[in-house]
């Protein structure tokens, strides 16, 4: 079943660090066992920035790295992370014989930097989260709901940002 369109996409603006892992700790916040975040964008776009923010979301302590060299990195917060990035794989066989199924099947949230690299290799539902840059320091985050899991999150995560907002105004 191709979900590709079915759902509106939303676009978030970021003005920094800050900003960026805020909106990965609505993701950890808002996430369940089994979701799985498909992160694009190109090199220093704020991938590890927005993962760094969902693993906060989760409960998870200390600092987490992009795991290029390892694949794989597992943190331990209310729900396991499996974070993962696929940018030294060239080619989508490759992401596939990885078997990184029993990851996105797990218990767990599993989060997938350099997505685009073999979107097709991934089961849907998932979330698309897309980082582009605009301008020096602010990024447009769009975040592309594969589901109706998905769909509830993004307004989960905008609902909260809102909130956020409307709070310091006061």
């Amino acid at each position: 079943m191709d979900l590709e369109g079915a759902y509106s996409s939303l676009n978030l603006i970021s003005h920094g660090h800050e900003a960026t892992r805020e909106i990965g700790r609505l993701l950890g916040q808002g996430a369940g066992s089994g979701d799985v975040f498909l992160l694009s964008g190109t090199l220093g776009a704020g991938k590890t920035c927005l993962t760094q923010g969902i693993a906060w979301g989760l409960g998870v302590e200390g600092y987490t790295r992009s795991p290029t060299f390892v694949l794989v990195s597992i943190h331990h917060g209310r729900l396991p992370l499996y974070h993962m990035d696929i940018y030294r794989l060239d080619h989508v066989a490759e992401v596939v014989d990885l078997g990184l199924e029993e990851y996105l099947a797990g218990d767990g949230v599993s989060v997938i930097e350099w997505a685009d690299k073999a979107l097709e290799a991934f089961p849907q539902p998932f979330l698309l989260v897309t980082l582009d840059f605009e301008g020096e320091k602010e990024r447009v985050i769009r975040l592309e709901p594969r589901g109706e899991r998905y769909e509830r999150l993004a307004t989960q995560v905008s609902d909260g940002l809102s909130r956020r907002r409307s709070s310091r105004q006061r």
